[in-house]
């Protein structure tokens, strides 16, 4: 890959920034398939979009979904992962809430509160130490 497709240049930064998020189902209900996992998805896409960040690979298993985000240092993961909940419980809700309504009939929810969040990186960690070792 090249050096411009996989780091983000910004004014006074170069990075490469990126996240493994999971996100459950509230109750680990398995709603995700057929056209509710698509909008669900597309939701994501659409917030990544919006806030500048980017959905390098995102697949669902019916009660959760695991993404691979590229996000901006200005960023915190636990922002990332709160706005891409409220993002995609609002426009569920918004779209789909007779079919959810069933589901989840006390409240308008989607997501469990908790999320699975790791950091990735391009190379090991022996690999960093051992630069580090050899500097000077």
């Amino acid at each position: 890959m090249s050096d411009k497709t996989l780091y983000q240049h910004r004014r006074h930064n170069k990075n490469l920034l990126m996240v493994h998020m999971i996100f459950a189902n509230k109750y680990r209900k398995k709603l995700l398939y057929g056209s509710f996992d698509k909008d669900i998805k597309q939701y994501i896409y659409d917030a990544c979009t919006k806030h500048h960040w980017y959905v390098k690979k995102m697949e669902s298993d019916k009660d959760h979904i695991h993404m691979l985000i590229q996000y901006n240092p200005t960023d915190s993961v636990s922002m990332v992962a709160s706005v891409l909940k409220q993002c995609s419980t609002y426009n569920a809700w918004k779209y789909h809430e007779k079919w959810l309504i069933n589901h989840y009939w006390k409240e308008r929810t989607h997501w469990s509160d908790e999320f699975f969040a790791c950091s990735i990186g391009q190379v090991s960690q022996a690999t960093i130490e051992h630069y580090i070792e050899n500097q000077g």
